[in-house]
Protein backbone atom coordinates (compact mmCIF):
# COMPACT_ATOMS: atom_id res chain seq x y z
CA UNK A 1 0.00 0.00 0.00
CA UNK A 2 1.18 2.97 -0.69
CA UNK A 3 1.67 5.44 2.64
CA UNK A 4 2.05 8.83 0.76
CA UNK A 5 -1.50 9.83 1.79
CA UNK A 6 -1.38 8.68 5.46
CA UNK A 7 -1.49 11.67 8.23
CA UNK A 8 2.19 10.93 10.23
CA UNK A 9 1.65 12.74 14.17
CA UNK A 10 2.98 16.42 14.32
CA UNK A 11 7.20 15.78 14.40
CA UNK A 12 8.86 18.98 16.54
CA UNK A 13 12.55 18.43 15.58
CA UNK A 14 15.16 19.26 18.41
CA UNK A 15 17.27 22.34 18.07
CA UNK A 16 20.32 20.23 17.63
CA UNK A 17 18.44 18.52 14.80
CA UNK A 18 16.95 21.90 13.07
CA UNK A 19 20.48 23.38 13.23
CA UNK A 20 22.41 20.32 11.80
CA UNK A 21 20.76 21.24 8.70
CA UNK A 22 21.53 24.24 8.17
CA UNK A 23 25.21 24.53 6.73
CA UNK A 24 24.94 21.28 4.33
CA UNK A 25 21.22 22.39 3.19
CA UNK A 26 22.64 26.13 2.60
CA UNK A 27 25.53 25.18 0.41
CA UNK A 28 23.48 22.81 -1.69
CA UNK A 29 20.67 25.05 -1.98
CA UNK A 30 22.80 28.06 -3.38
CA UNK A 31 24.47 25.42 -5.70
CA UNK A 32 20.88 24.73 -7.09
CA UNK A 33 19.36 28.29 -7.02
CA UNK A 34 22.65 30.54 -8.00
CA UNK A 35 22.70 29.05 -11.58
CA UNK A 36 19.03 29.99 -11.90
CA UNK A 37 19.87 33.02 -10.53
CA UNK A 38 22.63 33.71 -13.28
CA UNK A 39 20.79 32.81 -15.81
CA UNK A 40 17.54 34.30 -15.86
CA UNK A 41 17.42 37.50 -13.36
CA UNK A 42 17.00 40.55 -15.62
CA UNK A 43 19.80 42.28 -17.73
CA UNK A 44 19.45 45.43 -15.15
CA UNK A 45 21.80 43.32 -13.12
CA UNK A 46 25.03 42.49 -13.66
CA UNK A 47 26.83 39.12 -12.87
CA UNK A 48 28.12 39.95 -9.58
CA UNK A 49 25.01 41.09 -8.21
CA UNK A 50 23.46 37.94 -9.59
CA UNK A 51 25.99 35.94 -7.87
CA UNK A 52 25.46 37.59 -4.60
CA UNK A 53 22.07 37.20 -4.76
CA UNK A 54 22.56 33.50 -4.58
CA UNK A 55 24.11 32.95 -1.64
CA UNK A 56 22.81 36.36 0.06
CA UNK A 57 18.79 35.85 -0.58
CA UNK A 58 19.48 31.87 0.63
CA UNK A 59 21.33 32.94 3.63
CA UNK A 60 18.18 35.51 4.66
CA UNK A 61 15.56 32.87 4.03
CA UNK A 62 17.18 29.59 4.81
CA UNK A 63 17.35 29.65 9.10
CA UNK A 64 13.73 30.67 8.90
CA UNK A 65 12.77 27.84 6.56
CA UNK A 66 15.45 24.95 8.00
CA UNK A 67 15.79 26.36 11.65
CA UNK A 68 12.99 28.47 13.00
CA UNK A 69 9.68 27.24 11.37
CA UNK A 70 10.39 23.61 11.99
CA UNK A 71 10.43 24.48 15.14
CA UNK A 72 7.43 26.32 15.45
CA UNK A 73 5.42 24.40 13.12
CA UNK A 74 6.85 20.98 13.32
CA UNK A 75 7.64 19.07 10.02
CA UNK A 76 4.27 17.14 10.07
CA UNK A 77 2.34 17.53 8.82
CA UNK A 78 4.47 17.96 5.71
CA UNK A 79 2.37 19.44 3.84
CA UNK A 80 1.75 22.27 6.03
CA UNK A 81 5.48 22.49 6.70
CA UNK A 82 6.06 22.85 2.91
CA UNK A 83 3.06 24.98 2.01
CA UNK A 84 4.59 28.29 4.73
CA UNK A 85 7.70 27.26 4.42
CA UNK A 86 8.34 26.98 0.49
CA UNK A 87 5.62 30.34 -0.01
CA UNK A 88 7.89 32.07 2.64
CA UNK A 89 10.98 31.39 1.06
CA UNK A 90 10.40 32.82 -2.33
CA UNK A 91 7.92 35.83 -1.10
CA UNK A 92 10.68 37.25 1.27
CA UNK A 93 13.37 36.72 -1.13
CA UNK A 94 11.29 38.85 -3.88
CA UNK A 95 10.87 41.51 -1.15
CA UNK A 96 14.20 41.46 -0.12
CA UNK A 97 15.76 41.75 -3.55
CA UNK A 98 13.13 44.73 -4.48
CA UNK A 99 14.37 46.73 -1.41
CA UNK A 100 18.09 46.20 -2.32
CA UNK A 101 18.49 46.19 -6.03
CA UNK A 102 14.70 48.00 -7.24
CA UNK A 103 14.95 51.93 -7.56
CA UNK A 104 11.90 53.61 -8.55
CA UNK A 105 13.15 53.65 -12.02
CA UNK A 106 12.67 49.70 -12.49
CA UNK A 107 11.05 48.46 -15.28
CA UNK A 108 7.70 46.89 -14.02
CA UNK A 109 8.68 43.50 -16.92
CA UNK A 110 12.45 43.65 -15.29
CA UNK A 111 10.56 43.62 -11.68
CA UNK A 112 8.16 40.37 -12.67
CA UNK A 113 11.33 38.69 -14.50
CA UNK A 114 13.88 39.24 -11.41
CA UNK A 115 10.63 37.94 -9.17
CA UNK A 116 9.83 35.06 -11.26
CA UNK A 117 13.61 34.24 -11.51
CA UNK A 118 13.94 34.07 -7.89
CA UNK A 119 10.53 31.50 -7.63
CA UNK A 120 11.66 29.14 -9.94
CA UNK A 121 15.14 29.07 -8.64
CA UNK A 122 13.43 28.04 -5.25
CA UNK A 123 11.14 25.98 -7.18
CA UNK A 124 14.29 24.29 -8.57
CA UNK A 125 16.11 23.30 -5.11
CA UNK A 126 12.85 22.14 -3.71
CA UNK A 127 12.15 19.81 -6.43
CA UNK A 128 16.14 18.48 -6.50
CA UNK A 129 15.99 18.48 -2.66
CA UNK A 130 12.90 16.54 -3.22
CA UNK A 131 13.72 14.09 -5.19
CA UNK A 132 17.36 13.49 -3.71
CA UNK A 133 15.66 13.15 -0.33
CA UNK A 134 13.44 10.38 -1.92
CA UNK A 135 16.83 8.88 -2.99
CA UNK A 136 18.47 9.03 0.67
CA UNK A 137 21.00 11.29 -0.22
CA UNK A 138 20.41 13.20 2.92
CA UNK A 139 20.34 10.32 5.37
CA UNK A 140 23.33 10.88 6.74
CA UNK A 141 22.09 14.26 8.08
CA UNK A 142 19.16 12.11 10.07
CA UNK A 143 21.32 11.96 12.77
Amino acid sequence: MNDVFTVPPVYFPTTGEAWRWLLPGYLFTIAVETPVLLLLLSRAHRWPRRLAAGAWLTACSYPVVVVALPLLLGLEPRARYLAVAETFAPLSECVLFALAFHAAGTRRADRWRDFAAITLANLASFLLGEWLGQRGWFDWLAG
